[in-house]
């Protein structure tokens, strides 16, 4: 049995994706980012923590990845010339989407306020759209970007599509946000969707 460790609301929402995608049962923590307990697993404070048995992940790419090699789904083999071209999307995501969307992020609540530059943010739309623009390009008429095969990268451009949505960001019309909305209409995203839901209702109580 695995145990995810975060609130859904965080990026704990792809890990638990992730085994939904998978049919993997799970345990959900919802301990917050920061919490002391947290330096037992993680001594960045961080989530997602993934514990697995005895031992534990940190790092919502590298748990989604750890899960889909382990499981021999929604990824292509080590060494393949496809598993090199879908890590080059991942890296994409995580260095052109994600990293955009961080540093907007921290300059809106996560920094101490005497060390937040709002005008960041502008060059941070600026690079997101440029990402964009190339992902358009990059994926053509694909179904997904490594083909027919929903893979990790997509998992983290629906993640981060929505990250965009809560941003107030616009996803360019045309073949981006017809792509998304086929990621976004995966049952296993939808049930992520509706345990997130859940998660903050009882928090609320």
């Amino acid at each position: 049995m695995y145990t995810i460790i975060g609130p859904l609301k965080t990026r704990a929402f792809r890990v638990a994706w992730m085994l939904n995608e998978l049919g993997q049962a799970f345990d959900h923590d919802p301990t917050a980012p920061r919490d002391p307990k947290l330096a037992a697993v993680n001594p960045s404070l961080k989530v997602p923590v993934l514990k697995d048995g005895n031992d534990t992940i940190i790092d919502s790419v590298a748990i989604c990845q750890y899960l889909a090699d382990k499981h021999g789904k929604l990824t292509f083999p080590a060494g393949t010339i496809q598993r090199a071209h879908q890590d080059s999307f991942t890296q994409f995501a995580v260095d052109d989407v994600e990293l955009s969307l961080w540093v907007a992020s921290k300059h809106t609540f996560a920094l101490p306020k005497e060390l937040r530059v709002p005008d960041v943010k502008r060059a941070c739309k600026f690079d997101f759209d440029r990402a964009l623009t190339s992902l358009s390009t990059r994926l053509g008429d694909r179904a997904y970007v490594m083909g027919d095969q929903f893979t990790v990268p997509d998992l983290l451009f629906g993640h981060l599509a929505n990250w965009a949505k809560n941003t107030h960001w616009d996803i360019p019309a045309g073949n981006v946000t017809d792509y998304i909305a086929r990621i976004q209409a995966r049952p296993a995203y939808l049930q992520t969707v509706e345990l997130r839901a859940a998660t903050e209702t009882v928090a609320t109580q």
